[in-house]
């Protein structure tokens, strides 16, 4: 467990995420620190649900993922630790973690004194909660010594898309620096859903009847991006800005 990654909406202006490392390597000074990103959407845990379930799976097994994006900090959410497929992740129990549940995820609390800082502020879990237990996670603590297990961690209402009939409802969930707007309808559903049929899609007063395969192919399109995930772009131009499109807009797929 030589590496841990770090997810927030701290920004980089201020040297929040610069103390959770030094907390870190405090701890285990041999330990490798990636920033995944400081410029997750302030306070939006929606997103963040988003991007750890995007990138997690590109490291080695047994790499540890920090993800805090957490507007209720302070409140009774529990800090928590889990594995999945190999792979550990730390973070408030505020359904950041949503997309990476199911039946065989155990969620333990992180309780136990003797991996956090001695002096808990209400407003900074980050340093004195989740850093130092990422740290000794990574010297080889197990699980079940940093608190006891939970049940039904917090999953976000209706983060996946519906099926009623002939029409799948999805939404836009986040926005990358280009101003693509990503939905939360993956590729697989999207494939098993049409199958070979003829479909609609519809964002906003804009139809495609087909998707593309790249950025440079229409002014105006419809593509499954790198995340996996159905989108929309304008071809050197900003999609948000110029369309008016914005998180929570319905998209809908109509066979």
């Amino acid at each position: 467990m030589n590496i841990i990654t770090l997810l927030t909406d701290f920004g980089i202006k201020d040297p929040y995420a610069g103390i959770m490392k030094g907390v870190i390597l405090s701890i285990n000074p041999d330990v490798i620190i990636i920033d995944i990103t400081h410029e997750a959407e302030p306070q939006d845990v929606r997103e963040a649900a988003f991007l750890i379930e995007e990138y997690y799976s590109y490291f080695g097994k047994g790499t540890i993922h920090v993800a805090i994006v957490d507007p209720t900090v302070g409140s009774e959410r529990k800090p928590v630790i889990f594995e999945k497929n190999g792979y550990y992740f730390i973070g408030p129990d505020n359904g950041i973690f949503s997309l990476l549940i199911d039946t065989n995820t155990q969620f333990y609390t992180i309780e136990n004194k003797d991996f956090i800082r001695p002096h808990v502020s209400s407003t900074f879990h980050g340093r004195d909660i989740f850093a130092p237990a990422a740290a000794y996670l990574s010297q080889g603590k197990t699980l079940t010594e940093f608190g006891a297990p939970l049940y039904n961690p917090v999953v976000l209402d209706n983060i996946l898309p519906k099926i009623e009939g002939n029409v799948l409802y999805g939404e836009v969930v986040r926005f990358d620096r280009f101003g693509n707007a990503i939905t939360n309808i993956s590729h697989n559903l999207f494939e098993r859903f049409t199958g070979n049929k003829p479909f609609t899609i519809r964002i906003g007063k804009m139809r495609f009847h087909s998707l593309r395969k790249s950025y440079f192919e229409e002014n105006i399109i419809c593509l499954v991006g790198s995340s996996g995930y159905l989108e929309f772009a304008i071809y050197r131009g900003n999609f948000r800005e110029e369309r008016n499109i914005w998180k929570g807009d319905s998209v809908t797929v109509t066979i």
